[in-house]
């Protein structure tokens, strides 16, 4: 199937971590075609920022087959990594940041990077804690896991 005529799935993900570290959790929602299903998982000792990206990860590996991905994410860091380049910039610098520092869960950043690759990826930024059902249901989801974690 050609990337133009790909099945297009809507991806909602978060993260929510108790203490930073702390235990974690993240979740997603996935919608296709009218079929919507959930995902979570956590961590015992972990950080919000690893759960974002945990959750966008485990949504991508779900998907299937080739797709073009609409992913909607509360996380600026994230969202901001690949619509303002910087993690083109942060692999050309050696997984440095601007100032010369490390980039955080650089595994995680390249494990994200390999689920992308058979897929079409749209970022979407949406406000966190605000009006979006689905954004709202996915916090829920990722706090509700981090409790298993405590």
């Amino acid at each position: 199937m050609s990337k133009d005529k790909q099945k297009t799935v809507i991806v909602f993900t978060d993260g929510a971590c108790s203490g930073n570290p702390g235990p974690g959790g993240w979740g997603v929602l996935l919608q296709w075609n009218g079929v919507e299903k959930e995902l979570t998982g956590g961590a015992s000792h972990t950080t919000n920022n690893r759960m974002e990206m945990r959750a966008v990860i485990e949504a991508l590996n779900a998907i299937t087959q080739p797709c073009h991905v609409k992913i909607h994410s509360d996380s600026a860091l994230i969202v901001n990594a690949f619509k303002q380049n910087w993690i083109k910039s942060w692999k050309k610098r050696g997984w440095k940041t601007a100032n010369k520092k490390p980039v955080k869960n650089k595994d995680l950043w390249e494990e994200m990077l390999e689920a992308m690759k058979p897929h079409k990826v749209e970022w979407i930024k949406v406000k966190g804690h605000s009006d979006n059902v689905r954004n709202n249901r996915v916090d829920r989801l990722a706090v509700e896991a981090s409790k298993k974690y405590q």
